[in-house]
């Protein structure tokens, strides 16, 4: 599969020589859902800032459908059209007095009319199932809420790449599934989603591919099944398998699971594979 959005050879340093990327390639396919696990200081946050060009390398380069990207206003505004960035503190990203203003702000940016932004405000708020609250002021909003308003804005651009730093952070179990549920739609109409997490479980359950990272570099890519079910390389990344590969393993190892369908990615597929809840 060809990959719509690349990173090549990318390295960046922080002020004061703070090495974030050491030569990082990362391939992100279009429509699929990829998730990018490692420790704090990885590089995985400043790896998304790259890839929608609010940071520039010292070296390397992000291509687009093939190309070198540019870092013109111009090309900028372009590229931003297409890859939208929703970061991990939502309170960095809302700043109009209402949701449904905040996000009218990307749509109005790119020239639109009061009533095609009005249309994809409509649009975007209900994706988000958050229409109930458009007029409800930004910093009156729960945690949950801010981050779906957050993520509205973003889609109200139409973006073919939405990138998402660590979407689940800070949400309870009920919050993180109603989300997941919001992004996995988003993902069916179309929208190639790339995100970071700690969460190995939720990479596991959600991602269809993962790279690992460590030390600015992706160290391991490929389809989630192959990549987190290897203990070997996890390490590297100071990573565990998730709990539903080791409950697999374990189970085959036994002989208690049923069928060929490879380890559960979920809860469901797990006790359908050891016989459980089948009338």
């Amino acid at each position: 599969m060809s990959a719509l959005l690349e990173a090549r050879s990318l390295t960046y340093a922080y002020p004061g020589g703070v090495l974030a990327l050491a030569g990082l390639d990362l391939s992100v396919s279009r429509g699929r859902k990829l998730g990018i696990l490692g420790p704090n200081g990885a590089g995985k946050t400043t790896l998304l800032l790259h890839l929608n060009g609010t940071l520039r390398p010292a070296s390397g380069e992000i291509r687009f459908d093939g190309r070198t990207v540019g870092y013109g206003r111009e090309a900028l505004i372009a590229w931003r059209r297409r890859v939208g960035l929703v970061l991990q503190d939502a309170d960095d990203q809302l700043f109009a007095a209402s949701v449904a203003e905040d996000v009218s702000f990307g749509p109005l940016n790119l020239g639109l009319t009061d009533e095609e932004t009005r249309q994809r405000v409509r649009e975007a708020l209900a994706a988000l199932e958050i229409a109930d609250l458009a007029d409800r002021p930004t910093h009156m909003l729960s945690f949950g809420q801010k981050k779906r308003a957050a993520i509205a804005g973003a889609i109200a651009m139409r973006p073919e790449i939405l990138l998402l730093d660590e979407p689940t952070a800070g949400l309870d179990r009920q919050g993180a599934a109603l989300l997941l549920n919001e992004l996995k739609r988003l993902s069916e109409a179309g929208t190639t989603l790339v995100f970071t997490t700690h969460n190995v479980d939720l990479a596991w359950a959600f991602a269809d591919e993962t790279a690992l990272f460590s030390e600015g570099r992706v160290i391991a890519q490929g389809e989630t099944s192959d990549v987190l079910s290897n203990p070997s390389v996890l390490a590297q990344a100071q990573l565990q398998p998730p709990l539903l590969v080791r409950l697999g393993m374990v189970l085959r190892d036994k002989g208690l699971l049923q069928g060929e369908a490879g380890l559960p990615r979920d809860e469901a597929q797990l006790l359908a594979m050891v016989g459980i809840g089948r009338r």
